[in-house]
């Protein structure tokens, strides 16, 4: 099998493609062992969202065969409005300081979901998506920095092998969600 190509958003059916992988790997259409086991994403989102969002701030995909098989969603704070449901996971990081500093004061992104096609997993597409991001937005963000469910044990992994590291954790008193906040500083790695 041939190696996907990593590369930023380009158009519509980059899009739909994200879409297309989002759902199949959302939590509440997995199995509960291949959740466990493979990872879950939480959030679902639609076509005009990501059209907006990705009019500011490209994102990254893995492309295979003209198809979509890993992605990489690149959320500035500014357009947290677009997407409701994670305005409680903003108002965590807007309490936060990281490196001495409050977040809010820094330069930094959400890293808004990343998924990778199972039969693409440990191929190391996960890696090339982030050094892709890392390379079209470090010269203007200082740091990523997201959330994931401490239960979600394969992407906290794949996060730490890239640099991530955890600067907060909490729980959601809504639903008992354990969250671990980890922020991946390009400060630290010049």
């Amino acid at each position: 099998m041939s190696t996907p190509v990593c590369r930023l958003v380009e158009g519509r059916p980059d899009l739909e493609g994200i879409l297309a992988l989002q759902e199949s790997n959302l939590e509440r259409n997995l199995a509960a062992d291949d959740a466990a086991r493979d990872g879950f994403v939480f959030v679902r989102h639609d076509l005009a969202t990501l059209e907006a969002m990705h009019a500011a701030h490209p994102s990254v995909v893995a492309v295979h065969d003209g198809r979509v098989v890993g992605y990489v969603i690149m959320m500035a704070p500014e357009l947290r409005d677009l997407v409701p449901v994670l305005g409680p996971m903003f108002d965590v990081f807007d309490g936060l300081v990281h490196a001495g500093k409050p977040l809010t004061e820094q330069r930094y992104f959400v890293n808004g979901q990343v998924c990778v096609d199972r039969r693409f997993r440990g191929s190391g597409v996960f890696d090339e998506m982030l050094a892709r991001y890392r390379e079209a937005y470090e010269a203007r963000f200082d740091l990523v920095v997201t959330e994931i469910a401490r239960r979600n044990v394969r992407s906290l992994r794949a996060h730490e092998r890239v640099g991530f590291r955890v600067i907060h954790s909490y729980v959601d008193p809504h639903n008992a969600e354990c969250w671990d906040v980890v922020a991946w500083d390009w400060r630290e790695n010049v």
